[in-house]
């Protein structure tokens, strides 16, 4: 029961993001995502070329 005691002791210390930070954090992920997302694709479709190039 201590560990239950303390840990809702803790939990009443944490400060939870507003709903309008929670929305800009969220784009900022997707966004970050997307990018790399869009990077590695990239990357991948240069390499493949080059081998198949090479391989030719």
């Amino acid at each position: 029961m201590k560990f239950i005691r303390s840990t809702i002791e803790e939990m009443k210390k944490v400060t939870w993001p507003t709903g309008k930070q929670l929305r800009k954090d969220t784009v900022v992920v997707i966004e970050t995502s997307l990018i790399f997302a869009l990077l590695f694709f990239l990357m991948d479709s240069g390499i493949q070329s080059l081998f198949s190039w090479i391989l030719k």
